[in-house]
């Protein structure tokens, strides 16, 4: 004889109870990809509108660099998972501040940092020093001392109306011969950098993100002009 269903409704006394789901935080991985901790992956986790770089955009961005980056002061504005700044630090970078706002984003950043300096590796030819910033990307851009930064990644949100704010930061940071990295939904171009004193070195389109290498107007200038004596 088969049991009879209840007809309780769910919130009345003696009704079944719904199962409690417990809502579990999603984690992936990211990789290294070259450098002193070269293929060491990391967990992040997942958050709506984190967007880490993908590795083979990370790729030719760091080949674009020169591989590698020793000596060179570096900011990651807008941090996310880190995995500029940590891909700058693995390279040699010898000063790399990693910016964040989001609390939890910055708490995993701290584990990371933990988990990397904890290695059994040996430790880079040059002292190097890291740093992890809880703040906003565009004010921590502008308390940066003028002309002082060789590499500058900008990885805001998508969604987030800060772009010309944070390249105009970018590159009174900027030192000379230095570099702005700039991901964003859209393609941007000289014209519209001109303004801000900026011109595109190198550009790359790989799925919805725009990765551009960008220079200040008379470095981009001075390398387009025709060497004296060149055909």
């Amino acid at each position: 004889m088969k049991a009879k269903k209840s007809t309780l409704k769910r919130g009345t006394p003696g009704a079944p109870k719904r199962p409690v789901r417990v809502k579990l935080v999603q984690t992936h991985e990211i990789r290294i990809i070259g450098g002193h901790w070269k293929r060491i992956k990391l967990k992040v986790a997942d958050k709506p509108g984190l967007r880490p770089t993908p590795d083979r955009v990370r790729e030719t961005l760091f080949n674009w660099l020169g591989q590698d980056m020793t000596g060179m002061r570096c900011v990651d504005a807008f941090a996310g998972t880190g995995a500029l700044g940590f891909e700058a630090a693995s390279r040699g970078a010898s000063d790399v501040l990693l910016v964040e706002k989001d609390g939890t984003l910055v708490e995993q950043l701290q584990r990371v940092h933990t988990q990397l300096l904890s290695l059994d590796i040996p430790k880079p030819a040059v002292p190097q020093k890291l740093q992890l910033q809880r703040g906003e990307g565009v004010a921590a851009l502008r308390q940066l001392a003028p002309g002082t930064q060789n590499v500058i990644f900008l990885d805001p949100p998508f969604d987030a109306d800060i772009y010309e704010a944070a390249l105009t930061a970018a590159a009174r940071a900027l030192a000379p011969g230095g570099f702005v990295y700039l991901e964003a939904p859209k393609a941007w171009t000289d014209e519209a950098l001109a303004p801000l004193g900026l011109a595109v070195h190198r550009h790359l389109k790989a799925g919805a993100v725009h990765a551009h290498l960008l220079q200040a107007v008379d470095v981009v200038a001075a390398a387009l002009e025709p060497t004296p004596g060149a055909e």
